[in-house]
């Protein structure tokens, strides 16, 4: 039986009670509220000056690239299938967005500052087919507004194609409730597959999704339609080229995930766990957080509603499998980080359909709040009197690189053709992002590979010629006598604050001996 409501329907299930607590949580529109109200084009308006804003926030910080931002960026100057720790599609969307708009910072940055509005579209999108268009403006807002996203959305990384994605891959999972053609199991196979090659957290994608077939009516007869197993035939074929990349270099990505994720690292970590969920509740923002938990207390209630069902399918689970992970391993907040785009549908369906729409105003004008202290914090702090460092600057670690690289440039015009040679990714990435070396190496001892640098620019003897090596530890012995020659250059330091500093050592080798063997 159904009722329906402001262009919605309800399903009412199981007893009387149930019955009442289920039509409670369903979105009905205010007359006072002009339809027109929760269009497209105001959402595009709000959507376009919080991405204005967060370029210019970009710019005012006067930030370097992240670590992460400069390593992706020279995977995008070399594309392939695959690399090191991750699918290629990232740096896809970073060389498209360089050859259209030049090598500058924001364009570096610009796959991040423009898809997750796209994102809100589609989630403004899945709001209005799984509720109404109130449910689903407000539910764009939410999510372009929650923490996480203002603070992805100033450095570029793999969630932002995930999150596109997979919210994509959601509007036409639900689509396809009742069933359709090849074509369009097709489609969302694709989605799924270009998913990942963004990331392969994508492959919960499809866990999820037979949990929300099991959970329908005839679910079994669902899932033994040829439709899903299209889809996911479809997926691994488009993820075919980076499996085949893996296979032709050993499986680095793979070795790598399973490295990251093993699941009997420590034993249990119960502190991991709280960290990891205190990161979740953090991610969605205070008052938006207390909403998603009233959900989950009450989450028999809401797998009633095959809408709320649908929503709780592509969020707990994955949910649930990280916080495993940090309980008996280790967990990055962001690693769950598609569940915030179904949990944040459906906390704004229900509290709409409680007429809470104050608390969901709240909750929104919380997180922007949250947002701008972020944005300006630097501003603020100073303006106080009060000094910045490293202490209380959320930055840091995307400060001083550029002003380090203008001290190294010297030594490197002072010796033409020398490579560019050291131990560690972050110097590496940075140094080659703002100096553009003709050549770069990775020390690489053993065989044990652990960024990209060392799987691909491995120093060996078919480097010739001096060396410029570059490092942050104390004890460099260990490369500089493997060397015949060795000058030293002296230290490098840039102040960033009154106690932060970045600093390198620097030295000229000449005559490389071979890396030692085996207990040498």
């Amino acid at each position: 039986m159904g009722v329906r409501v402001a262009g919605g329907t309800c399903w009412l299930v199981g007893d009387a009670a149930l019955q009442v607590s289920v039509l409670s949580t369903c979105p009905t529109r205010s007359p006072a509220v002009p339809r027109d109200a929760y269009g497209v084009s105001s959402l595009v308006v709000l959507l376009g000056v919080l991405t204005l804003l967060r370029a210019a926030t970009v710019v005012h910080l006067g930030l370097d690239p992240y670590v992460d931002e400069a390593y992706y960026w020279g995977w995008a100057q070399a594309l392939d299938w695959g690399y090191y720790s991750k699918p290629p599609l990232l740096p896809v969307l970073i060389a498209a967005s360089q050859a259209a708009f030049g090598d500058g910072l924001l364009a570096l940055k610009l796959p991040a500052l423009l898809l997750y509005p796209v994102t809100a579209l589609v989630l403004r999108q899945l709001g209005a087919e799984l509720f109404d268009s109130r449910v689903g403006w407000w539910a764009a807002l939410a999510f372009i507004t929650l923490p996480l996203v203002s603070g992805l959305g100033l450095f570029v990384s793999t969630d932002a194609p995930l999150l596109l994605l997979w919210a994509l891959a959601m509007l036409l999972a639900w689509r396809l409730r009742e069933g359709g053609g090849w074509p369009q199991w097709a489609i969302l196979g694709g989605v799924i597959g270009l998913g990942l090659m963004a990331k392969y957290t994508m492959a919960a994608f499809w866990g999820c999704g037979v949990l929300w077939l099991l959970s329908m009516e005839g679910g079994l007869d669902r899932l033994r339609r040829s439709g899903p197993w299209l889809a996911l035939g479809v997926a691994l074929a488009v993820l075919a080229p980076n499996l085949w990349w893996n296979a032709q270099h050993g499986f680095p990505t793979l070795v790598h995930t399973a490295e990251i994720t093993r699941m009997s690292a420590r034993g249990w970590a119960p502190d991991e766990l709280w960290e990891f969920l205190l990161a979740q509740l953090a991610a969605l923002g205070p008052v938006l957080a207390v909403s998603v938990l009233m959900v989950l207390f009450s989450v028999r209630r809401h797998l009633a509603d095959p809408r709320h069902a649908f929503l709780l399918c592509f969020s707990l689970p994955l949910l649930i499998l990280v916080a495993l992970q940090a309980l008996t391993g280790r967990a990055n907040g962001n690693w769950a980080a598609p569940a915030v785009l179904g949990l944040s549908v459906l906390a704004v369906a229900v509290l709409l359909g409680l007429q809470r729409r104050r608390v969901l105003v709240w909750a929104v004008g919380c997180n922007v709040a949250i947002a701008t202290l972020l944005y300006s914090w630097p501003i603020l702090v100073q303006s106080l009197g009060v000094e910045l460092h490293a202490g209380n600057d959320p930055y840091k670690r995307a400060r001083g690189w550029s002003a380090l690289a203008e001290a190294v440039a010297p030594k490197l015009t002072a010796y033409p053709g020398l490579t560019l040679l050291s131990d560690d990714r972050e110097v590496l990435a940075q140094l080659v992002y703002a100096l553009r070396p003709e050549r770069h190496a990775r020390w690489q001892a053993d065989g044990h590979v652990v960024d990209h640098y060392g799987l691909t620019v491995p120093y060996g003897g078919h480097i010739s010629g001096a060396v410029l090596y570059l490092s942050q530890r104390h004890d460099p012995e260990r490369v500089l006598d493997r060397f015949a020659q060795v000058t030293d250059l002296g230290e490098i330091s840039v102040a960033v604050h009154r106690n932060f500093h970045r600093r390198l050592h620097a030295w000229r080798l000449d005559g490389f001996l071979g890396y030692p063997a085996d207990g040498e």
